[in-house]
C-alpha cells in the first residue's frame, strides 16, 4: 500500500474529496493539519487512515516532525501534496528533505512561483509574454514606463491571487506605491494588457499528457474585485477553446509538468496591442495546483464528471476511466455584504433554483477574491448565463 501525505486536508473544505478517492483507490492517506481531530468533518475523518495535528502549519519544524513520525510508523512516503498554492514551497521542501521524488523539489520553486521566472518557459512554449521590470526605485521604474507607457501593473513577484496588486496611472501614484510597498517583498512591474483572463485547467499524467481538460473565463479583473470590493464572477466554459487548449498543452511541456492538477492563466486580448491582435492568447502566469475555492466542484458541474476522482486515479494508476458527460456553462457569482441588490435571496432561488448547484456563505479566508455569498448555477447557453449575471449583480 502506497503512503500519501496530504497537507491541510481540511482546507479548503471541499478537499476531503481528494482524500476520499485516494483511500478508495487503495492509498494509505495520512493527513497533517492544525485543526483538532474532533472538529474535522465526518467526511474527512472517514477519508483518512490517520491524522496528525500540529500546533500550526506555519511551524516548519512541527510539520517536519509529523512527516518523520509517519515515515517511522508507515515507512517510505510515496506522495506528499496539499494542492494548495499557499503550501507549494513547503510541500517541495518536505519532498526534498525526505527524498519524496513524486513532485516538485525545492530547486523547482523559482520557475513556478516567481512571475518573472515563468516568462522564459512561456516563451519556450511559443506564447508571448508582457514586458516587465523588477522594481527597485522611482528612476528605474520611470525608464521602464517610458517604453511601455502608463498604466502599468505592479504585484509581488512571488504572490498568490491579486493580493497587493495595483494599477498605476501616473508618476504620483507610482511615488505613493513606492512609499507604501513592503520593503522585504520583490515586486514585478508589467505593461498593462487590455484583456480578459482565460484559464487552462487540467490533470496531467506522468508523461506530461492531460487526462482531463477544461477552463474558465474571468470577465472582471480579480485585481479590481479585491481592491475595489467588487462582486466576483467567473465561469467554467462548456467547451475549451482550441487556442487555449494548444497554449495550455505547450505550457505543460515547457515546464515539464507531471502528475499534477494545474491552473494556467492566459490573457485573451480585447483589442489590438503590442503583444498581438484582438482575440489572441498571451501568457499571464502558471499555478501548479487546482483553481482555487470551489472551482473543482464547478468543473464537475460543467462536465458531469468528478475531477477529485480523476486526480486520485492519476495518482494511483496514472490514468482514469472516469468519463466526461453532458457539458454546460457553470457560472459563479460572489456577492458582497453591505450592498443593496435588486433581487433578494428568495427572488434568486425562485427564478434560478432549478439550475442552482451550490449556494451559501463563502469562508472569510476566501472572501477578498470571491465575495461573501456565492451562487453557482449551470446553463445550457451563454445567453442564459449572461441574463443570470445581469439579474444577480443588479
Amino acid at each position: 500500500m502506497k503512503n500519501f501525505v496530504f497537507i491541510s486536508p481540511n482546507f479548503p473544505t471541499n478537499y476531503w474529496q481528494f482524500c476520499r478517492h485516494l483511500k478508495d483507490n487503495g492509498m494509505n492517506v495520512l493527513g497533517i493539519g492544525d485543526q483538532p481531530y474532533e472538529e474535522l468533518s465526518k467526511e474527512l475523518k472517514d477519508s483518512l487512515n490517520e491524522y496528525y495535528k500540529v500546533d500550526s502549519l506555519e511551524n516548519e519544524d512541527s510539520v517536519y516532525r509529523a512527516v518523520a513520525f509517519f515515515i517511522f510508523k508507515h515507512g517510505r512516503i510515496d506522495w506528499l501534496e496539499s494542492n494548495n498554492e499557499y503550501w507549494l514551497e513547503r510541500d517541495a521542501k518536505l519532498r526534498t528533505d525526505f527524498n519524496i521524488t513524486s513532485g516538485f523539489q525545492t530547486e523547482d520553486m523559482s520557475r513556478i512561483k516567481y512571475k518573472s521566472k515563468m516568462k522564459p518557459y512561456y516563451r519556450k512554449a511559443g506564447i508571448p509574454v508582457a514586458r516587465y521590470h523588477i522594481v527597485e526605485g522611482f528612476d528605474d521604474c520611470v525608464r521602464f514606463i517610458k517604453k511601455v507607457k502608463y498604466p502599468v501593473i505592479v504585484k509581488p513577484d512571488n504572490g498568490v491571487g491579486a493580493t497587493h496588486t495595483y494599477r498605476i496611472e501616473n508618476d504620483e501614484q507610482l511615488q505613493a506605491f513606492l512609499a507604501e510597498k513592503e520593503d522585504n517583498v520583490s515586486y514585478i512591474m508589467e505593461e498593462f494588457i487590455h484583456a480578459e483572463i482565460n484559464s487552462y485547467d487540467a490533470i496531467i499524467d506522468s508523461n506530461c499528457e492531460p487526462i482531463f481538460e477544461t477552463g474558465n473565463v474571468t470577465p472582471v479583473s480579480l485585481m479590481d474585485v479585491v481592491n475595489n470590493n467588487e462582486d466576483s464572477i467567473y465561469y467554467i466554459v462548456n467547451e475549451l477553446p482550441e487556442d487555449v487548449r494548444e497554449a495550455g498543452r505547450a505550457t505543460v511541456k515547457a515546464f515539464g509538468v507531471k502528475n499534477r492538477f494545474v491552473h494556467f492563466e492566459f490573457f485573451r486580448l480585447l483589442s489590438d496591442q503590442h503583444l498581438g491582435k484582438k482575440g489572441d492568447v498571451v501568457a499571464l502566469e502558471v499555478n501548479m495546483r487546482p483553481c482555487g475555492g470551489f472551482s473543482p466542484d464547478m468543473m464537475n458541474f460543467a462536465n458531469s464528471t468528478d475531477v477529485y476522482k480523476i486526480w486520485a486515479d492519476m495518482i494511483a494508476f496514472d490514468h482514469s476511466t472516469k468519463e466526461v458527460g453532458e457539458r454546460a456553462y457553470c457560472a459563479f457569482a460572489g456577492l458582497r455584504d453591505g450592498k443593496e441588490y435588486a433581487m433578494s435571496h428568495d427572488d434568486i432561488m425562485a427564478k434560478y433554483g432549478h439550475c442552482m448547484k451550490m449556494e451559501g456563505r463563502i469562508p472569510d479566508a476566501l472572501s477578498g477574491a470571491m465575495g461573501n455569498r456565492m451562487y453557482v448555477a449551470n446553463f445550457a447557453t451563454k445567453e442564459q448565463m449572461e441574463e443570470y449575471y445581469k439579474d444577480l449583480l443588479a
